[in-house]
């Protein structure tokens, strides 16, 4: 017999055991189990680019368009509101000007850092090795004094926008051309990227809410073409500052979903989104705005919390400087003022012209520039400058030329104190914290206790003072980021205070170590730092020494203001000369990116989207629940939880 046929025989005889024990089961009554029929997995939803929405709101512009689209629509973020009684006052609220410029200190302090701006200049060498010769004021001054203005053809004048129809509000460039004498109230809704309330008219929470609304409905109807009745098919892309505020940003995320109707919504931070826009994995990112500069180290897509930092000033305090300098230099257009709307639009053109960072561009040259307003002639000036258009963008790095006096000028990381309405809040995510966190925070607690001043955790919480238990007695390199936020950009995070006191100080009594804590946090935030030194405050906010490496590899300048000529070279210099001993033998290179290769793309991967447009992107999980660095968000139409 062959070994096939063998083989074959066997087969059959197992077939004949097999039903043999089929036979003597049902006779048993035993029944075998039945397998469960195979649930099919649910089918994820598809979700288009073409129907999601990305909206960033800026202090003074807007930018906001489909995810597919090539480049955004870009438009000042303003509104025009017609008064509803007659007579009633104008407001208007302020473009260039801010607090804290008329004090009797201010002219002083701006002379001061003017001093420094002088001093610095010329301590430092040009490429040729030689020093730059200063330039005195007197000299252009004597030439513009004796300028008179050319005028030119006035076929294409500027008009006032036509309000004849008598519209209730008009938005973007309607609004800032909208005649001074019609009976209409101008709001900025953000302010150093917060909602600008405030007490005069138009200055509530919920009036900027209506104000964003109307704007933002106003931009999707009419240049994205899309009929709010629409956008229930539609998702929405929300970009935030790093320091933000839980509870507004909440409020314009309820206003996205119920009032504007959007089916779905993420928010993400500004600093993240910049990291992936740029391609860069770790990054400390500088955004220098309008009216706020924002610092926040990310590493791998995590924002630290202790490193984010804000700056009350941003390009919009340059540009009142340089106007400044052109005062004193016999600016010839002698009639600008701050107050006007078109001349503060002037001035932002001259210093985005004029202005640099370059210090192998030195003595006297001449310029040109025109005037178009309504009502008036198109005239053409010439001007004569020297170090001003230096001067200007160096109060970037020494902010008392801004002269702003009294005023909250730096804002840090703040643990929020919970939301009454949201079951997930604050203390909620402390109470559910790991069992391995709290077991070491008992043991941090009874370590305290030991101490002198072994009290003072519980008592500035129960206090509701700085933070929270959990934060006190982390140092800067405390760089996690723990689930938490902002209750105000003027307030400040504990491991940022501690830094700010020696380790012996922990010795004093509670009573004392508090006061004594909350007199420096209080010198802190009406300190205005130099763009380069809030780089480095918060590149030693990071936990590791590797990532402080990583931070001073890729420094990553967004925003438009600091787009000078010359500004790379001249931070990278001031990065290197300050930056500790320590880590120049560490770095290998220190590498500042002030114009990311980023334009505004879309493409979809299955589950992920990445978004970019001009140096900010968004990475978004289409389940649409994404950390936020260190609070989480999900939201939809229906049904929606927000934890921030």
């Amino acid at each position: 017999m062959t070994q096939a046929e063998k083989e074959q025989d066997n087969g059959k005889e197992k077939e004949k055991e097999r039903d043999k024990e089929k036979e003597k089961e049902q006779q048993r009554g035993v029944k075998r189990p039945i397998a469960p029929p195979a649930i099919p997995d649910p089918l994820q939803e598809q979700i288009q680019s073409n129907f999601i929405i990305v909206i960033h709101p800026g202090s003074r512009t807007l930018r906001i368009g489909r995810a597919t689209d090539t480049l955004p629509i870009i438009l000042p973020h303003v509104i025009a509101r017609r008064h509803k009684q007659t007579g009633q006052p104008k407001y208007e609220d302020a473009w260039l000007l801010r607090d804290g410029l008329n004090k009797t200190e201010s002219n002083e302090q701006r002379q001061n850092g003017l001093k420094m701006v002088e001093q610095a200049i010329w301590s430092k060498k040009m490429s040729n090795g030689v020093r730059r010769t200063p330039v005195s004021a007197e000299q252009a001054r004597s030439y513009n004094c004796q300028i008179r203005p050319a005028v030119l053809d006035s076929s294409n004048r500027v008009k006032w926008t036509n309000t004849a129809h008598q519209p209730p509000h008009l938005v973007g460039e309607e609004a800032v051309y909208v005649n001074p004498s019609d009976c209409y109230n101008i709001h900025w809704p953000i302010v150093r990227g917060q909602l600008n309330v405030h007490a005069g008219p138009g200055g509530s929470l919920t009036a900027v809410l209506a104000d964003l609304e109307t704007i933002w409905s106003h931009v999707i109807q009419k240049q994205l073409e899309i009929p709010l009745k629409d956008l229930k098919y539609y998702r929405c892309i929300l970009l935030v500052p790093d320091i933000y505020n839980r509870p507004h940003i909440k409020e314009v995320v309820n206003m996205l979903l119920l009032n504007m109707g959007f089916s779905a919504i993420i928010v993400h931070q500004e600093s993240v989104s910049a990291t992936f826009g740029s391609g860069c994995s770790s990054a400390c990112v500088v955004d220098v705005g309008d009216q706020k500069t924002s610092l926040c180290c990310v590493e791998d897509g995590v924002s630290h919390r202790n490193s984010r930092l804000c700056l009350a000033y941003g390009g919009s305090d340059v540009t009142r400087t340089f106007f400044w300098l052109l005062q004193r230099a016999g600016f010839p257009y002698r009639d600008c003022q701050l107050s006007s709307r078109l001349d503060c639009q002037l001035l932002q053109h001259l210093k985005d012209t004029f202005c640099h960072l370059n210090q192998d561009i030195s003595g006297l040259k001449d310029h040109e520039f025109q005037t178009r307003f309504p009502e008036a002639p198109a005239l053409l000036y010439q001007v004569r400058l020297g170090d001003e258009k230096l001067q200007a963008s160096m109060g970037l790095f020494y902010p008392t030329t801004f002269g702003i006096v009294g005023q909250k000028m730096t804002s840090l990381q703040y643990r929020s104190q919970g939301d009454s309405e949201d079951p997930h809040d604050e203390h909620y995510l402390l109470a559910t914290q790991s069992k391995q966190d709290q077991s070491s925070k008992s043991a941090a607690d009874r370590k305290g206790i030991s101490r002198p001043g072994g009290g003072l955790d519980g008592e500035m919480s129960a206090q509701g003072g700085i933070g929270e238990p959990s934060d006190l007695g982390r140092g800067c390199g405390s760089g996690g980021s723990g689930a938490g936020g902002m209750k105000g950009e003027t307030e400040f995070g504990t491991a940022q205070g501690e830094c700010l006191m020696g380790a012996g100080e922990l010795e004093e009594p509670p009573s004392a170590h508090l006061s004594r804590k909350t007199a420096i946090m209080s010198q802190f935030e009406s300190k205005a730092l130099g763009l380069d030194k809030a780089i480095l405050h918060s590149i030693d906010c990071c936990a590791s020494d590797e990532t402080k490496r990583k931070m001073y590899s890729s420094i990553l300048v967004v925003g438009g203001g600091l787009m000078f000529p010359g500004a790379q070279e001249f931070l990278l210099h001031r990065i290197i000369n300050k930056m500790p001993p320590s880590f120049r033998r560490l770095v290998d290179n220190v590498e500042v990116i002030t114009r990311p290769k980023v334009t505004w793309k879309s493409h979809k991967v299955r589950i992920k989207l990445s978004i970019a447009w001009e140096g900010t992107s968004f990475f978004i999980h289409l389940h649409l629940c994404h950390t936020l660095g260190d609070s989480k968000m999900c939201a939809g139409s229906s049904s929606y939880n927000v934890l921030f």
